[in-house]
């Protein structure tokens, strides 16, 4: 793996957060509750699932238990939600990953028993979603697991909000070697999911070949490399 750690310290810098950007509202708890109350009175009956495709694979939203592979049609991992805030800002936006429509995605199942499904679903809403107009949708997909089928929780693109957006390769890579917000830039959160993706034996050829042009593209930039720091 050309990404590495060394590298992505390089574009690290300590960035103040300046909240949700112009024309962004912060959910409230009320509005997390009805969401909750909303996804939990259309679920299937038992114990909730999580569909984990990035950061939730590494850095679990609440207490689950893993269930290993899962296979999703129909939705595919993509650098496709602008950020200006987290890790990109107003004048530099970043990007994140989310599920676009089309192809494929191979990620890992995550149950949450039944008694506790309410409190932990929460705990992921907050994660996932922060301001009105939400840019991650989560909804009921059919997936693929080692025990056969489920339905099982995942949080797609919203393609008709403010925050999604279409680049190339090259064009992604470019912002993801330069985005920095307070959570920390962009590259090491494609460096994690790559790496935690292979150690469980998914290979992912679009993030194995953006990892590369990132790294391609901040060792050409040069400069000091600086602390860096995990978050999700």
């Amino acid at each position: 793996m050309q990404l590495t750690p060394e590298l992505v310290a390089r574009i690290h810098r300590e960035v103040v957060d300046s909240g949700p950007p112009a024309g962004f509202i912060p959910l409230t708890d009320r509005d997390y509750a009805d969401k909750r109350d909303e996804l939990l009175d259309t679920r299937p009956a038992g114990d909730l699932w999580i569909f984990a495709y990035g950061s939730l694979i590494w850095k679990p939203a609440c207490e689950a238990e893993d269930h290993g592979h899962a296979y999703l049609r129909g939705w595919h991992r993509k650098f496709c939600l602008r950020l200006q805030r987290f890790r990109g800002t107003v004048q530099a936006p970043g990007l994140m990953m989310a599920l676009d429509v089309g192809g494929s995605c191979k990620g890992v199942l995550q149950r949450i028993p039944e008694r506790f499904a309410g409190e932990r679903l929460e705990q992921v809403l907050r994660r996932e979603t922060s301001v009105k107009p939400v840019s991650n949708i989560p909804r009921w997909l059919t997936v693929n697991g080692a025990d056969g089928r489920c339905r099982a929780l995942a949080f797609t693109i919203n393609r008709r909000g403010p925050t999604y957006c279409r680049h190339t390769l090259q064009e992604t890579a470019e912002i993801l070697a330069r985005a920095c917000g307070h959570w920390g830039t962009g590259a090491e959160y494609l460096m994690h999911t790559v790496a935690h993706l292979e150690e469980r034996g998914i290979h992912d050829p679009y993030l194995w070949k953006l990892q590369r042009l990132v790294a391609e593209r901040i060792a050409e930039a040069g400069g000091p490399a600086t602390s860096s720091r995990g978050a999700p």
